[in-house]
């Protein structure tokens, strides 16, 4: 396999290289925020959404530059990276850090970043074959707040939820928030289709502001489907008809089951048909 190379601050390096020091804040306190990507036949996918995720995330914690990180930044870093690694599809991550000494409290807000790159076949995205099963994660609730939505380098609760999937044999699980409703999956936003509407938990339960849910949003409304961003009570996954995952990297992944409750995947399927047509 050819060596993989990575973008540290403006410079093409290849993906091994040791560069960051003990004092990094990302490092140390979760100090920043990435962005989960995909790349299909050379050009980066929704790059609008993502720049406008990232700079509003970088706003919210008060990072200096987030105007700089733009649609064409994000699509011309991700051009020359895929051209060093001679690749034409891939999952990317941008990683923003606050570049800064200080404990808790950094000494400036300038940022800096990495941008890497996971070459893949696929020249779109693909439904799973085999339906995802799936349970709660009760353990760690998420809280409610304005940084539940940003996609943080501070992770734990993921890495937590991980955890538990792995020792029960799962393949993904669903996280609640502190009130005890349905906020997202371990990875995922979460779409649940019941009597013949689709819904996902509002951004107001905590969830991450996923760019392909707002995708699948998109695709729903101009098809016809209605859908509701709600309040939803975890004991709709034993009525629903559909439940799927969302995210930038895997576009849609169909559930197949919850405890003994057993899914179709009709809507899924059409929804990612209209996706693999943008």
């Amino acid at each position: 396999m050819a060596p993989l190379y990575i973008n540290f601050n403006g410079e093409i390096l290849p993906a091994d290289s040791k560069l960051l020091s003990i004092a990094n804040r990302s490092f140390r306190y979760g100090d920043g925020l990435f962005e989960s990507m995909r790349m299909l036949k050379g050009q980066l996918k929704f790059a609008d959404l993502h720049a406008d995720r990232l700079q509003r995330g970088m706003k919210a914690l008060k990072m200096d530059g987030y105007s700089q990180m733009d649609a064409w930044f994000l699509k011309d870093k991700v051009e020359q990276l895929a051209i060093r690694n001679k690749a034409k599809h891939g999952r990317l991550r941008l990683t923003v850090y606050r570049d800064s000494e200080g404990l808790y409290t950094p000494t400036q807000n300038k940022a800096g970043y990495c941008l890497e790159l996971t070459p893949a076949d696929e020249p779109r995205y693909f439904l799973n074959d085999k339906g995802l099963i799936v349970d709660i994660f009760t353990d760690l609730p998420k809280a409610s707040n304005y940084l539940s939505n940003i996609k943080t380098c501070n992770s734990l609760i993921y890495v937590m939820a991980g955890l538990y999937k792995a020792q029960n044999n799962l393949d993904e699980v669903f996280l609640l928030n502190q009130n005890g409703f349905l906020c997202e999956a371990g990875s995922s936003n979460v779409f649940v289709w019941y009597q013949n509407h689709l819904y996902t938990p509002a951004l107001s339960e905590g969830c991450v502001e996923g760019v392909m849910r707002q995708v699948i949003i998109n695709i729903a409304k101009k098809n016809n489907i209605a859908v509701t961003e709600a309040q939803i009570n975890p004991e709709i996954l034993y009525e629903a008809d559909e439940v799927f995952l969302t995210n930038a990297s895997r576009g849609i992944q169909c559930v197949m089951g919850y405890g003994i409750r057993r899914y179709f995947n009709k809507i899924s399927k059409m929804l990612m048909d209209e996706l693999n047509k943008l």
